[in-house]
């Protein structure tokens, strides 16, 4: 294979490191590309899972020593430290790359342009900057939780072609087809939480697993001010010990709840507000243990806290063609809202997918 442009060999490399998905958080998605003066394909790679070689690495033992005198493009710049593995940028330089093309520089405090000083100190010619754009957007949630400690939260829910989630007597299943419901599944196994509300625990009795699993067991997340929800007939409490719960409370919750929630095997954080759980704190202490990626599967009430409070980073939505009508039928939004419709459209680099006869509409909160 021989590629016209250096935009081309990058946009490769870009596209392989988004198989990455779910397996190699809290790192990065990385893609790296190796080729000839020509442009012709010697190897590539990406990096497939947290703890195993980085996406240059992955390359360059596919392409030997056919690297150098080669150029590596590669999405992101090359670590420069010691963590789970040894740094890529002296990876680079020992291989003999006479160039090297990154897409962006490495957000992270303590890289953040060393390993592209490492590689020109090397007499690599280094390029940064090449679909900069892209790259960037490849790495927004390890930006976010490197920077502000925070996971990237996505939303996600199912309705109707009139906007319903419900109808007017609560009845909700099934709004979405197979299809979609398996998407669902896929998505969550690439997650490290997802969270849910009072009312859906009350109302759904969910298990909030990945069926079949993926990559990663999310933690199930319940946001319950009271934490009365999780009784003892429940999917999630009955679980707990075999797949990990963390319950969400206020200080109105007793002591007397959060003890039998603690014996049966549930985390419990009490957040400092008293009616309402602080979600910022919640997102906080998620952020804490390195969470990356969270999924909320909520209610109207519980997603429009989160809305209004612009703690949704990427929206996940199931169209499906069928209208339920009525004023009381539940939208899938909730809280105060808007005053007026806004003048641009709500998401970014807006994506649509055929999932049998739904549209799953997909992008980031503008």
């Amino acid at each position: 294979m021989r590629f016209e442009f250096d935009s081309a060999v990058m946009q490769r490399a870009l596209t392989l490191a988004q198989q990455g998905f779910g397996a190699v958080e809290p790192n990065p998605m990385v893609g790296a590309v190796i080729v000839n003066d020509q442009r012709e394909l010697i190897a590539d790679g990406f990096h497939q899972r947290f703890g195993g070689p980085h996406a240059e690495v992955v390359a360059m033992q596919q392409a030997g020593s056919l690297c150098r005198g080669a150029t590596l493009f590669v999405t992101l710049e090359p670590c420069s430290h010691f963590g789970k593995t040894p740094p890529c940028a002296d990876a680079v330089i020992q291989a003999g790359f006479k160039r090297v093309v990154v897409g962006c520089q490495d957000p992270a405090p303590h890289v953040a342009g060393r390993g592209l000083a490492k590689l020109r100190d090397a007499g690599i010619s280094v390029e940064c900057g090449l679909l900069q754009a892209e790259a960037e957007h490849l790495i927004a949630p390890f930006r976010k939780q490197m920077l502000e400690q925070r996971p990237w939260v996505h939303a996600k829910w199912a309705m109707t072609l009139d906007g319903r989630i419900a109808s007017r007597t609560g009845h909700s299943q099934w709004i979405s087809g197979e299809e979609s419901r398996a998407h669902v599944h896929w998505l969550r196994g690439r997650m490290d939480a997802i969270i849910t509300g009072a009312g859906t625990v009350r109302a759904d009795n969910p298990r909030l697993t990945a069926r079949p699993p993926g990559p990663r067991v999310p933690l199930r997340v319940v946001v319950d001010a009271a934490g009365t929800s999780l009784s003892d007939n429940c999917h999630l409490v009955q679980t707990a010990r075999e797949i990990p719960v963390l319950a969400c409370v206020s200080r109105r919750c007793d002591e007397s709840t959060i003890s039998r929630l603690k014996n049966a095997g549930i985390e419990v954080l009490q957040t400092s507000s008293v009616e309402h759980v602080s979600l910022t704190e919640v997102l906080e202490s998620l952020g804490q243990r390195q969470m990356t990626h969270v999924l909320l599967e909520c209610g109207p009430g519980l997603l429009g806290a989160f809305q209004d409070q612009q703690l949704i980073d990427e929206v996940h939505v199931f169209v499906a063609p069928k209208l339920v009508g009525g004023t009381a039928a539940c939208p899938p939004i909730g809280g105060q809202g808007h005053d007026r419709i806004p003048e641009l459209p709500s998401l970014k680099s807006c994506r649509h997918t055929i999932l049998g006869q739904d549209v799953l509409i997909e992008g980031r909160v503008r």
